[in-house]
């Protein structure tokens, strides 16, 4: 007997699968999936929102100096001429910044392994590149999901049966973040 469910897929497109929806879920908070499936997507889910919320505060602030470029009224870059080229002005500036101690690393390094990049598109420029920003899972584990459960031992996830599929009756579940 296996430790995990095959799903009727190879190992790569099962692990192809899995990891599609692991990161649907946790960048949606509900997915609608087989009942199979979902129960294996749960599994890798709570490992990784357990793994955040054991890392979530395991940082440093550690304050840098770093070069910015100096911007006008409109926000174009200010640009001026040193020896017939034009180069942009740098303003020094200090920020403060999050500084990852090596288990926080580890476990970012964990989660960027299963998620697949997500981009976040503006509802007003469908179909446009323009707006577009990639979204820092790992981040968003940290910050938004981990405070989340923060005083929760497990138990992240849960499955609502919602009917049967009608094409080969397999029970469709709804898998949504508690």
């Amino acid at each position: 007997m296996s430790g995990y469910r095959k799903l009727s897929r190879t190992a790569s497109q099962r692990k192809a699968l899995l990891r599609s929806q692991v990161t649907a879920l946790l960048y949606h908070g509900r997915i609608v999936t087989t009942e199979a499936k979902a129960k294996e997507v749960s599994r890798i889910a709570e490992g990784l929102i357990a793994l955040a919320v054991k890392e979530q505060d395991n940082y440093d602030k550690v304050t840098v100096t770093c070069k910015v470029p100096k911007k006008d009224a409109s926000g174009k870059r200010v640009k001026e001429v040193v020896d017939g080229k034009k180069t942009t002005v740098y303003l020094e500036e200090q920020k403060e910044i999050k500084k990852d101690r090596p288990s926080r690393l580890h476990a970012r390094r964990q989660m960027y392994k299963v998620f697949y990049p997500v981009t976040e598109v503006p509802t007003a420029g469908k179909g446009r590149k323009k707006g577009t920003k990639k979204v820092d899972m790992a981040d968003k584990m940290f910050t938004e999901i981990a405070p989340k459960y923060t005083n929760r031992n497990g138990g992240y996830t849960r499955i609502v049966k919602i009917a049967q599929r009608p094409g080969d009756g397999a029970m469709k579940v709804l898998l949504e973040l508690v």
